[in-house]
């Protein structure tokens, strides 16, 4: 009988195991690579910050602040919260360090872990990592296009084609005023059909009464009045002008009448990425515009735009579309000693690979050469060094290569350049 495990990751969290990681440094190394193309340097912040800069940006009626945000209090009566999302951390880091005295346009990304005490399911965790961008300084409407075409770019860059883009309009403080007197006389007469959650957001803030994921609440809120049929006019030609840009990038888009986002921080543009793969949690990735947030936070009025993208439903959407990636780096040399002195001299000789920038590994746990062999071949390795006492006494090894399944006598006095020249490593130590 199996014996009981004792300790678990908790629930909601994931380990990622060695032969995950291949997948997830791909996915890493696409988005940093295409954040370098548009220009956006990474910032990274703590995971924990005051409560307040949540509650405070995020929005007290959200469920974000409501039910989801692991807070504490530390030693000193402090209230923490662990990150749940990484726009706020970004501008109070922009407005703490004075970021857009230096420069007027500041344009940032992150890649990191984010919490929220939420139902764990497919795609969705306690704890999840999300890549962002964030732009502070432009109001430009191209902007907007921008982050757009920034997300779309990774996400095809790792081959996701059964996506879509969802469009909308939150409007500003001038335009919402009206839509809510629409909205609240829409939903007046089917108040008491609604959800309790949406019951208090009527009250306090119904617009994220639009959000509410229940099926019943969304059959009541199918025909609500939208925020887009009351944009000012500041806000329309804005709306105007993201549209204009696409269509000048060829980016099609449909245009989503009832999405808000679960953040209240967001003004007039709001956009997401939806996959059709992934069940009702189908999006992948969203943003929108906050020109508000930085005035809200203590800093000078600033416009602002930005997007943030779940890493675990990227990688379960590329599971779903079959997306293939490179194989993961193998070993350049296995080294294999057979008895005592070949395993002492393979110590040195493991070092002067390593030294050299090769990638190499040998063998711990005293195996027989044909287990060494077996263990060089499951590592991937390009060559395996046999070192045998009788070779080792006419100062000499053998190079094994192992896709060809040839092997010959090389000396050791020149063992490293000769794998150097085969494997065509430089000489800073980087595998070509």
């Amino acid at each position: 009988m199996a014996k009981s495990i004792k300790y678990r990751a908790p629930r909601g969290t994931h380990d990622r195991l060695p032969d995950e990681m291949s997948l997830w440094y791909h996915l890493e190394g696409v988005v940093r690579e295409q954040m370098r193309l548009y220009n956006y340097s990474e910032i990274a912040t703590p995971t924990f910050e005051g409560t307040e800069l949540f509650s405070r940006s995020i929005g007290e009626e959200t469920e974000i602040v409501e039910k989801q945000m692991y807070t504490f209090f530390d030693k000193a009566g402090r209230s923490l919260t662990l990150r749940p999302e990484g726009t706020p951390p970004v501008v109070r880091s922009y407005i703490e360090h004075s970021l857009g005295r230096r420069q007027p346009l500041q344009k940032f990304f992150y890649i990191g872990p984010m919490y929220r005490q939420e139902a764990p399911q497919a795609g969705r965790l306690r704890q999840f990592h999300q890549f962002g961008a964030e732009a502070i300084g432009a109001i430009d409407p191209a902007m907007d296009v921008e982050m757009i075409s920034l997300l779309l770019s990774i996400c095809r860059r790792l081959g996701l084609k059964a996506i879509a883009l969802h469009l909308g309009s939150v409007g500003c403080p001038r335009c919402r005023p009206l839509h809510r007197e629409k909205l609240l006389a829409f939903l007046g007469g089917s108040y008491s059909l609604l959800c309790p959650d949406c019951q208090k957001r009527y009250h306090r803030n119904p617009l994220r009464i639009l959000d509410c994921k229940r099926e019943r609440c969304r059959e009541l809120t199918e025909d609500a009045p939208s925020v887009i049929d009351f944009l000012c006019e500041d806000c329309a030609l804005h709306f105007e002008g993201v549209k204009h840009h696409l269509q000048q990038l060829e980016i099609a888009y449909t245009l989503d009448r009832r999405l808000v986002r679960g953040l209240d921080y967001y003004t007039r543009t709001a956009f997401e990425v939806i996959s059709a793969n992934l069940g009702a949690q189908n999006a992948i990735g969203g943003g929108g515009r906050y020109d508000e947030l930085i005035k809200e936070l203590g800093g000078d009025p600033t416009p602002a735009v930005g997007f943030a993208a779940g890493m675990e439903r990227i990688l379960l959407a590329m599971e779903k579309e079959g997306c293939q990636i490179a194989q993961p780096p193998t070993i350049g040399v296995y080294v294999a000693p057979v008895g005592d002195r070949a395993r002492a001299f393979a110590l040195s000789l493991l070092k002067d690979l390593r030294q050299a920038g090769i990638s190499c590994d040998g063998d711990y746990l005293k195996r027989s050469l044909k287990a060494q062999m077996r263990m060089a071949d499951r590592m991937g390795a390009s060559y395996t060094v046999i070192l045998g006492e009788e070779e080792m006494d006419r100062n000499r090894v053998l190079v094994r290569g192992m896709r060809e399944s040839k092997q010959e006598e090389v000396g050791l006095d020149r063992l490293v350049g000769y794998l150097i020249e085969k494997l065509g490593v430089r000489r800073q130590g980087q595998t070509v």
